[in-house]
């Protein structure tokens, strides 16, 4: 009777497995699944558009209009998407923005002209953003705690700098950036502008240390600290980011609106969250895409003008909104226990 022969010591050959994908193909395909799901949507959103109100919605001007109410909404996004990715959360954007864009149009700021008021929306986005981070990082807040107080505080300072009053722009080089003269072969600076932040901030999510630290924290901080990483200090510098954009979309309100008020930026938290968990932003943290953020974003502004032209009372939308996030966040679950 034969003997079965045994490989000789220390030869680790074996059958070939069968064929298997490596992960990194995996979670590409998954990554384009998503990417082009998303696009899937915003073209059946186009096209909904184009049949209800074709004249309306496929007029240049209407859709160059999305594009630009898109761009505040997005820079915000942008932000929050590096908050959410790394486990965080951020509910004062839209208090940070009514309260850059009011201290920017005060009558004292607008006597600097144009750069005082650019100067003024970013230092006071960045500065709250950065009370938002020593709160979290250093005085160990829970960040839905600290933003929410940040949220109520930007608010109430607000109100009392205007005295609930609008304060309109006078200085000419901030209006012509929002006149039809100032449009780039056809494209509106403000999209431009979030163009450039929507760049810069794919390559620092994907591309450079900062953005893989901050993988790493929202994936497990315990673990990023061990590994050698400032947990606090990167924390720090995401809400500090947060805040920053939400002075760039508070300067951009105001060339868009040609004033100041503290009713600005208002709901902007729900907007900029939904947008990120529906581009694919993992709510727990540790996967981030700021691409799915941007087509979030362009999905979200989309329903709201076709609603918009269409009569549809704003309570319909935030009720279409609520609908969406929560449908989102339940996929987000499923391919959370499937993958």
């Amino acid at each position: 009777m034969t003997q079965p022969v045994s490989p000789p010591r220390g030869d680790t050959r074996t059958a070939a497995p069968a064929e298997e994908h490596p992960p990194w193909r995996t979670f590409t395909a998954r990554v384009d699944l998503r990417t082009l799901s998303l696009l899937g949507v915003l073209a059946a959103l186009i096209v909904i558009g184009g049949i209800t109100r074709p004249d309306e919605f496929l007029d240049t001007r209407n859709l160059q209009l999305v594009l630009t109410q898109a761009s505040v909404i997005g820079v915000v996004t942008v932000g929050m998407t590096f908050v959410i990715t790394s486990g965080g959360i951020d509910l004062s954007v839209g208090a940070i923005v009514a309260l850059a864009s009011v201290w920017a149009t005060t009558v004292a700021t607008q006597e600097y002209g144009f750069a005082g008021i650019l100067f003024t929306a970013l230092i006071v986005g960045a500065g709250c953003g950065l009370v938002n981070g020593l709160l979290i990082a250093y005085g160990a807040l829970v960040p839905f705690i600290a933003t929410l107080a940040m949220l109520a505080s930007a608010r109430g300072l607000a109100l009392q700098l205007t005295d609930g009053r609008t304060q309109i722009v006078t200085v000419d080089g901030v209006l012509r950036l929002g006149e039809r003269d100032a449009y780039v072969l056809g494209v509106p600076p403000l999209v431009l502008v979030f163009a450039v932040v929507t760049v810069v901030g794919w390559l620092l999510l994907n591309r450079t240390t900062f953005g893989r630290r901050t993988l790493a924290v929202g994936g497990n901080a315990e673990a990023a600290r061990l590994a050698g990483i400032d947990v606090r200090r990167q924390r720090l510098y995401l809400y500090l980011l947060s805040g920053l954009c939400c002075g760039i979309a508070a300067f951009l309100l105001i060339v868009l609106s040609g004033s100041g008020q503290n009713t600005n930026g208002n709901l902007y938290e729900l907007d900029a969250i939904a947008a990120a968990i529906i581009g694919g932003t993992l709510l727990s943290g540790g996967r981030g895409t700021i691409t799915g953020s941007v087509l979030g974003v362009l999905i979200f502004t989309t329903i709201t003008n076709i609603f918009a032209l269409n009569n549809l009372q704003t309570d319909v939308q935030q009720i279409a909104k609520g609908a969406i996030i929560v449908a989102a966040v339940l996929v987000q679950r499923r391919t959370a226990y499937t993958t």
